[in-house]
């Protein structure tokens, strides 16, 4: 799975895309969230504010009960804000 990180995630994250092997037991856009945070202190700093971020899952937004599997896609935007 190809990890996408934008804005405040890829600046805490030091890196804006990543490849990712997804456990068998993560089969979730929720999962996923849930268990990014359990791979190292860097995700879990990262992770914090988890709630607010749009995820796309191959091109399409996605809710935490849609699936996610290898070879997908996957956006983690934070909101912006400018002034």
């Amino acid at each position: 799975m190809k990890l996408k990180y934008f804005a405040w995630l890829r600046d805490s994250l030091g890196c804006d895309a990543e490849e990712i092997t997804l456990p068998g037991e993560v089969r979730t856009v929720g999962q996923l969230l849930d268990w990014l945070p359990t791979q190292g202190e860097r995700f879990r700093r990262a992770f914090e504010f988890i709630d607010v971020v749009l995820v796309s899952v191959n091109a399409e937004y996605a809710h935490r009960s849609d699936p996610v599997r290898d070879g997908d896609e996957v956006f983690l935007v934070p909101p912006i804000a400018g002034g």
